[in-house]
């Protein structure tokens, strides 16, 4: 039987849509931020050949620049002032996260609350500076030993200027990202990474079905495509609506002649608790040798070209080490942001529920502990499965452009936690709506009583 939200959001129209204000405001505001972004991509770093550049980056559209450009949104085949995109961000909030669980003082600060969490955001500031100045200089390094792309060649005439621009980009993406979480609708990072996939698509599907017309690539390579895809977001939609509940109890308690308590509810786990995450932070480690090694031309070190020789995308080991992060991910960000299962067991045990035959406290975090370690090996399995099978069917049949199912994952999940945000403002308003009625009938019913009181004295 559906749950009252449930029966709620069924009603939801357009009509509630219009009385939103403050949703509304929110989208206008996630909408405009989003633009900027896209502008963003169009501007290009002083001092480069445009068009030079742009053949260069057409070379390296089928191989891992096509990646590359997917996750900045095609600013760094533009080398525009976003070319880093947010990656060096959430490359930084790795390294963060990881030394957290490992050092002590990280750990303590991140139990003191806000001001612990303000704390450990800032260093994630820091470190996301180093990383885009770091990624910054090696881009603009690798770009100029290019050939004829920069006018005016040199560490002050191109690399600085270059490296200032990009860093700001970069920590100009972060604060976006941060302004649409917190005022507008949805999670601002994956929405910027979102819009970057989303905006290469339209070339991406002219370049496929020109080369079927073609026939580089034959037809029931095409249609087979089509249905992967149509298949791989069905999947994607079932399994991200996939729970585990677990049933709770609460007890019963007599206050006076009258006793409380005693309800069931489930407490919900999630079979991908930890959403897109994952794939995102595999992707920025991995994607870290490539972008150097694309952008450095000839002055690719030995060391990394036997890197690339064996973590190169396409490569066995590539999918390996893919898969080894993206399982690693899983448990580690369930385990310390999505689902704590301490404080998760810690406020059953303030509101006096339980699961029944488990003891509250200690016990029950252990079997939470148990249930959502069973749960991540489906979880990671399907993450891993959504990634890397369009990935290897797309180097097996050799199409010639960049498309991979962590582009389909990020596009799916982020929509429908998108869509699940609206639903959840909307819901509230609509709660709002009811309790103002019910105030409002409340005084009305009284000011009909006083009056027939005063007729009555009469």
């Amino acid at each position: 039987m559906a749950s009252a939200a449930e029966q709620m959001a069924s009603n939801l129209s357009w009509g509630t849509f219009g009385k939103a204000k403050e949703l509304q405001s929110r989208i206008l505001f996630t909408v405009g931020m989003l633009i900027v972004y896209r502008m963003g991509t169009y501007i290009p770093v002083p001092g480069i050949d445009a068009a030079g550049l742009a053949r260069f980056a057409e070379d390296l559209q089928q191989g891992v620049g096509g990646i590359l450009s997917m996750f900045t949104g095609g600013a760094i085949s533009r080398m525009a002032i976003f070319a880093l995109g947010i990656m060096p961000y959430i490359s930084a909030s790795i390294i963060v996260q990881l030394m957290t669980a490992m050092v002590p003082q990280l750990e303590q600060l991140k139990k003191e609350g806000d001001a612990g969490r303000k704390k450990i955001n800032q260093y994630t500031r820091y470190g996301t500076v180093l990383l885009a100045a770091f990624q910054a200089y090696g881009l603009s390094k690798g770009i100029e030993s290019q050939a004829g792309l920069v006018a005016h060649p040199g560490f002050l005439s191109f690399q600085l200027p270059a490296i200032f621009t990009l860093v700001g980009g970069t920590m100009f993406l972060m604060w976006l990202g941060e302004q649409i979480t917190a005022r507008g609708i949805g999670n601002g990072i994956s929405l910027i990474i979102f819009v970057g996939i989303i905006a290469q698509l339209p070339s991406a599907l002219v370049r496929f079905f020109s080369q079927g017309r073609e026939g580089i690539i034959p037809v029931p390579v095409i249609l087979g495509v089509m249905v992967m895809i149509v298949a791989v977001i069905a999947f994607i939609v079932f399994m991200e609506r996939a729970l585990r509940k677990l049933h709770i109890q609460y007890p019963k308690r007599q206050v006076g002649m009258k006793v409380y308590g005693g309800e069931t509810s489930h407490l919900p786990i999630k079979l991908n608790p930890a959403g897109v995450i994952p794939p995102i932070f595999a992707s920025a480690l991995l994607l870290l040798p490539t972008t150097i090694s694309t952008f450095s031309g000839t002055q690719t070190s030995p060391i990394m070209n036997t890197i690339l020789a064996y973590f190169g995308p396409g490569q066995p080991l590539y999918f390996v080490f893919f898969v080894a992060m993206i399982v690693f991910f899983s448990y580690f960000y369930t385990a310390n942001v999505s689902f704590k299962t301490d404080e998760v067991a810690d406020n059953l045990k303030k509101q006096n529920g339980f699961v029944p035959g488990i003891r509250p406290g200690k016990k029950t975090e252990e079997y939470l502990d148990y249930v959502v370690a069973r749960i991540l090996v489906l979880g990671s399995a399907y993450l891993a499965a959504v990634c890397l099978f369009p990935a290897i069917l797309r180097y097996q049949l050799s199409i010639p452009f960049y498309f991979g199912g962590t582009s389909l994952l990020i596009v799916v999940s982020v929509t429908m936690d998108t869509i699940t945000q609206v639903q959840s403002h909307l819901l509230a308003h609509q709660y709002e709506d009811l309790i103002e009625k019910s105030k409002l009938g409340g005084k009305g019913r009284a000011k009909s009583k006083a009056k027939a009181r005063g007729r009555g004295r009469r």
